[in-house]
């Protein structure tokens, strides 16, 4: 039997022991077995060359729960552009007050602060604290609920407070 073939042998050993350590550890299925399908890849590729570590299973368990990790994070920093990318458009575009609803003679006028305060809370994901406060505001200048005024006053008065902070 060959070098590769006992290296082939092994990972074949070893592949449901490191998916199961990552499961165990992560959860989700599917990214534990794509992450340790690229441990093992990289396995493949490596040890006929440098020889097979002293202990392959911590090996592919460390690889793969880099990849893992890796892949998270990717997916967190596309979201994330996604969020910004959404954000920054949204409330100049898909988050206005439809046409009309401005008129204060409109009777669903106090329905419309959700809007507002939606959109603050997008703004003060995106990092838009002045835009966000003054959204605040609007809404809930906008609502006939005391609790949501409250409330709707409170976020604002946050965002001024940390806006102080911070100069």
């Amino acid at each position: 039997m060959s070098a590769s073939e006992r290296s082939g042998d092994l990972l074949r050993e070893l592949a449901p022991q490191v998916l199961g350590v990552l499961l165990h550890r992560y959860g989700g299925f599917e990214e534990c077995e794509d992450a340790v399908q690229e441990a093992l890849l990289a396995a493949a590729m490596q040890w006929p060359a440098q020889g097979v570590p002293n202990s392959p299973r911590s090996w592919l368990v460390t690889v793969a729960s880099r990849r893992l990790i890796d892949q998270v994070r990717s997916e967190q920093a596309r979201r994330r552009r996604e969020t910004t990318a959404a954000v920054r458009e949204a409330p100049d575009v898909g988050l206005a007050p439809a046409p009309g609803a401005e008129s204060p003679r409109d009777p669903r006028m106090a329905r419309h602060h959700r809007l507002y305060a939606v959109r603050a809370h997008l703004q003060e994901l995106a990092g838009e604290c002045a835009a966000a406060r003054e959204n605040y505001r609007l809404a809930a200048r906008r609502t006939t609920s005391l609790p949501e005024q409250r409330y709707l006053r409170a976020r604002a008065g946050k965002l001024e407070h940390e806006h102080r902070r911070e100069m």
